[in-house]
């Protein structure tokens, strides 16, 4: 009886140092990272960024848990570019990938002049994000839009859950054609299925750190509405231009899909060892919702087709509840998430974004330097007689922008057109100041051309016979 009362106390002693060493364990390796990249959801397209049309409780609040950036921006205005330099950590001039499928957009009598070629797919001699993360012990994920090659297991995932080249589904109810699952009844949701096998994937990862890239197809194009959601936006009143009842009902179900992924980890215990980045790959669809006071959309190098809605929500690393407005770019994603790992960058390896680990812990700021874009081609206008965009003909003429600190400028390559708008004082991009601050337009179109001229962007210079003109 003694005896027994004497081994109780070391008996607890030895579960309680077990415990407590497990924990240990636990804590020292790197966390669990969700990188959550929704196709074509706009600056304005959720709660926490402002939005009064649209629902996104569970996105909402962990934006709360976490910091949100208000200055965040892809790094190209439409899809693949914007996914192959996040995945790539390099400027579409070193991929070549600058737009989806042909660069010759619209009507070839209104394109002034012929566009350089372009990638389709993303080189395999690109040492990708997701490469990096499974050579160094991740086990890596991949979950629905990819878009940059046939087949993302040959780029750095283990898993594949229904990403292919496609840029969007077919439908999103079944027979989804273009995106191999398996609907398991008639009428159900793509959405909702790429979620039900993500959580299949989060059931097998064990304890060992896993890499999730979350891209589901919604909310691109087409619009097909969650049957049981529509009634409650039918008759919702707009909002700031934001009244598009069926695409509401895709962001509420992305952003329940969402909900369930995050009660799934708090369920298994891996919540709080888990980094997640939320962002979308480029700017709304114009003609299908709006970020006012931000001008143009989805395909425009203005402030709606490259700002995005972002937050990061890291436990005991990241404050609740902050917000800050260093710009940060995609680009940023790959060098950020080696840190967040604890993995050198790779020997060789040309990275254009840098950090923003510093932002994220509250130790410095970044600092201040120049963000590009380049594109080379054309993309033909959602809306007829479109007022949001240079001209009325196509989202965006070949060209290439800069930003540095507050200033943005923008150079169109016909007829070398510049705009240059103070963000700080026209976030909307009315004022075009390039007459009224000739030293500021030329100090940021220098730095435009140095950077052209330095990674070898090609600029289109071969005129159109076809050209009809204006």
């Amino acid at each position: 009886m003694n005896k027994t009362i004497l081994l109780l106390p070391f008996s607890l002693l030895v579960f309680t140092a077990c415990q407590n060493h497990n924990k240990d364990e636990k804590k020292s390796q790197p966390p669990n990272i969700i990188l959550i990249n929704v196709d074509d959801m706009g600056w304005r397209d959720v709660g926490f960024m402002g939005s009064e049309y649209y629902e996104t409780p569970n996105l909402d609040a962990l934006a709360a848990d976490g910091m949100i950036f208000t200055n965040a921006y892809a790094s190209a205005s439409n899809c693949a570019p914007s996914r192959a330099c996040m995945m790539s950590g390099q400027w579409s001039p070193r991929h070549g990938i600058f737009t989806v499928g042909t660069p010759e957009r619209g009507e070839s009598k209104h394109r002034k002049l012929i566009p350089v070629p372009n990638n389709t797919a993303l080189p395999d001699s690109i040492y990708t994000l997701a490469e990096a993360l499974k050579d160094a012990g991740y086990t890596t994920c991949h979950a629905g839009k990819w878009h940059l090659s046939d087949d993302p297991t040959t780029q750095g995932f283990e898993i594949n859950i229904g990403g292919t080249h496609a840029g969007h589904p077919s439908s999103y109810y079944p027979p989804y054609k273009n995106v191999p699952l398996d609907a398991p009844s008639d009428d159900y949701y793509l959405t909702n299925l790429i979620m039900d096998k993500t959580l299949e994937f989060l059931k097998t990862v064990g304890d060992e750190p896993f890499f999730l890239n979350y891209s589901p197809y919604a909310v691109h194009t087409p619009i097909h509405p969650v049957k049981n959601l529509l009634p409650k936006y039918e008759n919702k009143p707009e909002w700031n231009g934001q009244n598009n009842a069926e695409y509401a009902t895709m962001i509420e179900n992305l952003d329940s899909q969402i909900g369930r992924l995050i009660n799934a980890l708090k369920e298994a215990g891996k919540l709080e060892d888990t980094f997640i980045l939320f962002t979308s790959d480029n700017g709304g669809h114009y003609r299908i919702t709006k970020q006012w006071p931000l001008r143009s959309g989805k395909g425009s190098y203005y402030e709606g087709g490259i700002r995005e809605p972002m937050f990061v929500r890291w436990p005991e690393k990241v404050k609740p509840g902050t917000k800050t407005d260093v710009p940060v770019t995609n680009l940023d994603f790959y060098p950020t998430l080696l840190e967040v790992a604890g993995i050198e960058k790779p020997e060789g390896k040309n990275l254009d974004g840098q950090s923003f680990m510093p932002v994220l812990t509250g130790t410095r700021t970044l600092r201040e330097r120049p963000l590009f874009w380049h594109f080379p081609f054309y993309l033909e206008a959602y809306v007829k007689n479109d007022t949001s965009t240079q001209d009325p003909t196509f989202r965006t003429r070949p060209g290439s922008a800069i930003r540095v600190g507050d200033w943005k400028l923008i150079q169109y390559f016909e007829n070398n057109d510049i705009e240059l708008y103070n963000l700080k004082e026209d976030i909307s991009e009315k004022n075009n100041l390039a007459e009224l601050h000739p030293e500021k337009r030329n100090e940021l179109l220098n730095k435009l051309e140095i950077w052209r001229k330095e990674i070898h962007a090609p600029v289109p210079t071969e005129m159109n016979p076809e050209y009809a003109g204006k």
